[in-house]
């Protein structure tokens, strides 16, 4: 059985196209999302994922890259444009919005 490969980004290449102000969405919890996330990110949990329709391209971000990569599979069965960032904002060393900032 042959499996499709899910797009993928960086951590490192999402935060050189965030002046270009790419769709993210960020599908930890809400308290998570508060906790510190990416600028721009739009929460949208896990749980939720399935009724979002994305409008274009869109990278799907989580703590450790787990959840985003199962919501980066649900949301291409779609036939959405989705790449997952590998990594998730563990991997994350650019600027974030909420948390102690």
């Amino acid at each position: 059985m042959f499996f499709k490969k899910i797009p993928t980004i960086s951590t490192t290449e999402l935060e050189k196209k965030l002046a270009d102000k790419p769709q993210i969405i960020d599908v930890r919890e809400p308290h998570e999302f508060k906790n510190g996330h990416i600028p721009g990110a739009k929460n949208i949990p896990l749980s939720k994922v399935a009724n979002y329709t994305p409008k274009g391209q869109v990278y799907v971000v989580c703590q450790s890259g787990m959840r985003s990569k199962r919501a980066t599979k649900m949301l291409l069965k779609q036939g959405h444009d989705v790449i997952n960032v590998r990594g998730g904002m563990m991997a994350w060393t650019g600027a974030t919005k909420g948390g102690n900032n």
